[in-house]
């Protein structure tokens, strides 16, 4: 099960899951292609940080990588 931790930055993510970087990139998070932007901000940013950046509603973000199979889970919040 593929399980998207709302706490790791983009990094960590893409970095266990490769295959996400195109789906953010769909999303508009153009930046996670770019290797450079990606080893950069992406170890800064977590996926509500990138949404809240960019002006996206995390639900609808949440709702897009659960159609493509993903789990999301909140470490914080959870433990």
């Amino acid at each position: 099960m593929k399980k998207i931790d709302l706490s790791k930055s983009l990094y960590d993510l893409t970095d266990e899951y490769p295959e996400l970087i195109p789906v953010l990139k769909e999303m508009g998070f153009l930046g996670v292609a770019n290797p450079v932007t990606r080893n950069t901000l992406g170890r800064m940013t977590t996926l509500p940080q990138g949404c809240e950046k960019q002006g996206k509603d995390l639900q609808e973000v949440i709702g897009e990588l659960e159609k493509a199979g993903y789990t999301v889970i909140d470490k914080q919040t959870t433990e």
